[in-house]
């Protein structure tokens, strides 16, 4: 078997899909990439078993055939290659690999294709269709705040709720929560998933930045994700996702509205000297004035800062942990953003002033108890 291809679009396909690939895997096969050759086309797909990428490209091929060929070394060699066109021979016998440039000649070993586990089919399947712009908002809006806990694998995920009328992502790790919601996407199927945080994040550094086209099937054990050449099979996570919605408080008397850049640039001042294992910081907000604290009692660190702010309620003091506070203001592009509050042992809300018309965004934190110091 033999093939000719560009040395700079063969890399940048693989490039694309190599992310999947770990460096300890189930199976030794699973360290390489699958190559099959249909008419021309080459069919190229990388797994860790939970989760498959493929893409595609023509090549200048007679003949059809398979074969697997190690990851690391191929990209190292492509990466390291000017661009010009390389053939490959296949030994299909011995399954060596012989790649010919330019340059020279390298040879590595490959394995037999029928050792490579088969992406499962995805039967009975609903489908819905979204631009890469509103997935790749979705994914950022939410994957920050999924769980690394691995005994509450729901958590790991992000929950995605179809219904006729919008489609909702949601992730939580128990502490922080975030819903974003889009109504210019929608399906009558009223099915919801929890797609695994990998797959997301495969999806989040392939998605294309320009409004391409995003096919998703999915049944209740399988999604698949199509878009250009690639395609992404992942297992969903097969958990109940915690009843979110109750935990959204409803009743907030208490809002405040103020410059996110302003109480990003504090938060991230005053946590310097928070403790180092609460990350607690103090919202004290009285009238139109928001003061910021925190203090390490263990290194007698502390340190506050006043801000202007507009605020309808009660004076409140609150206090949360600033690593989360400051993971969302980040994850917001909002000018403005608006903090409603209803007790200092409930949760806060976080909701930005200006949004797209077709989204909706809420983040939840959790309060963090306050110590009686003055």
């Amino acid at each position: 078997m033999k093939f000719i291809v560009s040395s700079s679009v063969l890399l940048k396909q693989l490039s694309a899909i190599n992310g999947v690939i770990t460096t300890n895997p189930v199976l030794p096969i699973l360290e390489n990439f699958l190559f099959v050759i249909e008419n021309g086309n080459l069919t190229i797909t990388a797994s860790d078993l939970q989760t498959f990428m493929v893409t595609e490209l023509e090549v200048e091929a007679k003949e059809n055939g398979s074969v697997t060929v190690p990851a690391r070394i191929l990209l190292e060699t492509l990466k390291n290659l000017p661009e010009q066109p390389v053939t490959f021979s296949i030994d299909e016998s011995s399954y060596t690999v012989e790649i010919s440039s330019d340059n020279g000649r390298y040879k590595l070993s490959g394995e037999s294709a029928v050792d490579f586990p088969k992406k499962p089919p995805v039967s009975d399947a609903y489908n819905v269709d979204m631009s890469s712009e509103v997935l790749g908002a979705a994914i950022n809006n939410t994957i920050f705040a999924t769980s690394n806990d691995e005994l509450r694998p729901a958590m790991t995920g992000v929950f995605v709720k179809l219904d006729d009328t919008n489609i909702t992502f949601v992730a939580t790790d128990g502490h922080r929560l975030v819903r974003y919601r889009r109504v210019d996407v929608s399906s009558d199927s009223g099915t919801s998933i929890i797609i695994p945080r990998k797959a997301l994040n495969l999806l989040k550094s392939t998605l294309p930045s320009d409004n391409t086209n995003v096919s998703v099937e999915f049944n209740l054990s399988h999604a698949i994700f199509r878009f250009n050449t690639v395609q992404i099979f992942c297992r969903l996570i097969d958990e109940r996702f915690p009843d979110y919605e109750n935990v959204i408080p409803q009743n907030n008397t208490n809002h405040m509205s103020i410059n996110r850049m302003e109480l990003l640039g504090s938060l991230r001042r005053i946590s310097i000297y928070a403790n180092k294992t609460t990350h607690q910081v103090r919202l004290k907000i009285t009238g139109s004035e928001l003061q910021i604290s925190a203090e390490d009692l263990d290194f007698s660190n502390e340190a506050n800062e006043r801000l202007t702010c507009e605020h309808n309620g009660e004076d409140i003091e609150i206090g949360f942990n600033a690593k989360f506070l400051v993971e969302m203001l980040n994850n917001i592009s909002s000018k403005e953003i608006a903090l409603q509050l209803s007790a200092p042992n409930k949760a806060g809300l976080i909701v930005p002033a200006e949004k797209d018309s077709n989204e909706d965004i809420l983040m939840l934190v959790m309060p963090v108890m306050l110590n009686n110091y003055v």
